[in-house]
């Protein structure tokens, strides 16, 4: 894993255990862009809201170019729903990002992946934020 994403996920990690320390009142994730996964070379399209995103080869989105937004609530739930599919597949975690992805957005029903709600209806920076909370299931962050 390339060291910037080491040093991404290390902030984020003790931006969250600070957040989770008792007393701590209700917060949101901090906004961070959501980063590729899977390959690189993935196609780049236009969110319906403007934003940039990037589209897999197999058609899933895996990057919104939108700092990501979900309550502090949201973004364990979503992580720890991640890392329970992903331990349940086996495997390289980091190899099971796309695959939980396309699961998550062809999915029509609510559900804790996705904030209680459908990919559909996620904004962007939702959509961002469930994102990065799979990319941090997939690195142990959760």
């Amino acid at each position: 894993m390339p060291r910037r994403v080491h040093c991404a996920l290390a902030a984020l990690t003790a931006t969250l255990l600070t957040a989770c320390s008792p007393g701590s009142g209700p917060r949101t994730v901090p906004e961070q862009p959501a980063t590729p996964a899977g390959q690189p070379g993935g196609q780049h399209d236009h969110h319906p809201e403007g934003q940039a995103i990037g589209i897999s080869p197999g058609g899933v989105t895996t990057r919104v170019d939108e700092p990501a937004q979900s309550t502090e609530e949201q973004y364990a739930q979503a992580c720890l729903t991640a890392k329970e599919w992903m331990d349940a597949k086996g495997g390289d975690p980091n190899d099971l990002v796309e695959p939980y992805l396309q699961e998550i957005q062809a999915s029509n029903e609510p559900g804790r992946a996705t904030f209680m709600t459908t990919w559909p209806d996620l904004s962007a920076a939702q959509q961002a934020g469930v994102i990065l909370a799979v990319e941090a299931a997939a690195g142990g962050g959760c």
